[in-house]
């Protein structure tokens, strides 16, 4: 592993402040100096460990560590944050300035084996203008080896719904049929890892759905699956999980609603409807759990300190004011609100 410098890496930033991604690290642990590595992300399908990458003073990826298991997991962040260059390099096709990037075990890069288990899907268009859809899966299937490159074809562009226009022109294509054709010959090997950046630009609403129901089929028989979307609703629908990238660093990982429920050091908001506003108000304000209530539409609008000691106290102070309770829910429990904290801490 390359990760080991106690000081600066040959190539890096030699202050942290060459580029956008280096600035956001001010203040938090060194650029190089890696923690130990868990056990459950070494054994993972897909393992970063300690990565980084830079170019020049710009560091786009700071010692990111993180496993994924098969399911569907979401890669959030804003332009810059470094997601298409993790994408890049979980594939095989940009190798990392520091740290390994492992695939079922073994270094992504440099592995025509290990290329034949993964189906990337850029962002950006790598399809030919002047071929069908039907011919750039079917080139697909080519490169690949496959046994049998035309029924591979046939499927893939099935697969993504695409066969009413695979055999028109991709230059002719609209963006979201674009974005089936690469996905068609991203699955056309049929591989067991899927790496989709930003796979939902462009589609109209029907074929979001069509994409969300494979996905999650796929899903389903086992496969690993990681997407990126600025599309936070959809995120929110599909994923399992969600790693959230913010300038370069990992943020924060897991179940996006356990992740906002960690954030204590901001108050969370809950509306509450009950048969007693008002008494239901005086009673919040006298425990230590509520910062502050306020009447707002019919409702309760009602900031919380701290999540769970909100939710274990409301039943009683109802049933000491002899109130009933109509409605409780969190209104910042949206992945939305997860990462906009994020982003702007």
């Amino acid at each position: 592993m390359n990760s080991r410098w106690a000081g600066t890496p040959p190539g890096a930033p030699p202050d942290g402040r060459g580029g956008r991604g280096a600035r956001a690290v001010t203040g938090r642990q060194p650029l190089w100096s890696p923690a130990p590595v868990p056990a459950d992300v070494a054994a993972s399908p897909l393992a970063v460990v300690h990565v980084g990458r830079w170019y020049g003073n710009v560091v786009a990826v700071n010692d990111v560590t993180f496993g994924i298991g098969p399911g569907v997991t979401g890669l959030l962040g804003p332009n810059g944050a470094g997601k298409s260059t993790l994408m890049h390099m979980l594939a095989g096709l940009l190798p990392p300035s520091s740290g390994q990037v492992l695939v079922e075990g073994r270094p992504a890069g440099r592995d025509p084996a290990l290329y034949r288990r993964i189906g990337l899907s850029p962002e950006r268009d790598a399809a030919y203008e002047f071929l069908t859809g039907r011919e750039f899966a079917l080139l697909s299937a080519r490169l690949a080896r496959l046994p049998d490159p035309d029924a591979a074809a046939r499927r893939a562009i099935a697969l993504v719904d695409l066969e009413a226009a695979a055999d028109r022109q991709i230059g002719g294509y609209s963006k979201g049929m674009r974005q089936r054709a690469k996905l068609a010959a991203a699955l056309v090997h049929d591989p067991p890892i899927l790496l989709l950046d930003e796979p939902f630009n462009g589609m109209d609403p029907r074929q979001r759905l069509h994409m969300m129901d494979l996905l999650r089929r796929m899903a389903a028989e086992g496969r690993v699956i990681l997407f990126s979307s600025h599309i936070l609703e959809e995120v929110e629908r599909l994923a399992q999980q969600v790693l959230v990238m913010v300038a370069g660093r990992l943020a924060a990982s897991g179940d996006y609603r356990a992740l906002r429920h960690l954030m204590t050091d901001r108050p969370h908001t809950f509306l509450l409807r009950t048969s007693d506003d008002r008494a239901m108000a005086a009673g919040l304000v006298a425990e230590d759990a509520v910062l502050g209530v306020q009447l707002v539409d019919g409702a309760l609008d009602v900031r919380a300190a701290d999540y769970s000691s909100f939710t274990r106290v409301v039943a009683g102070v109802a049933r000491r004011a002899g109130v009933t309770l109509y409605e409780l829910r969190p209104t910042d429990e949206s992945l939305e609100s997860v990462f906009a904290y994020l982003v702007n801490r």
